[in-house]
């Protein structure tokens, strides 16, 4: 399984510089929907093992990455890939429209 942490330390090394693409989770620890999402989350890596890598970011504990990103609603995740965001989902939702959501994007 391939979910790491990130933060405003690590995030330009594990998020923007990676070989293989990156979904960034923007969560809180309050958020009931961010929290429905990590098995959502947690399964879509297994499925996409060594395609893609899911790196949650605590918004709270990392506020100037939240306002780079214009992160205005979360759950939000934004796909990254060679530095750049590709594709962008928010709000919760189940793994097939997940899946749909980031097809052409993740191999």
């Amino acid at each position: 399984m391939t979910v790491i942490n990130v933060n405003e330390s690590n995030f330009k090394q594990q998020v923007l510089d990676a070989d293989v693409p990156v979904l960034v989770d923007f969560w809180a620890e309050w958020c009931g929907p961010c929290r429905a999402m990590a098995p959502v989350l947690e399964d879509y890596a297994n499925d996409h093992a060594g395609k893609v890598v899911i790196a949650k970011l605590n918004v709270d504990e990392n506020p100037n990455l939240a306002g780079q990103y214009r992160i205005t609603s979360i759950p939000a995740l934004k796909l990254f890939s060679k530095g750049e965001v590709a594709a962008e989902v928010i709000g919760a939702r189940p793994k097939a429209q997940l899946e749909k959501d980031l097809a052409g994007h993740v191999a």
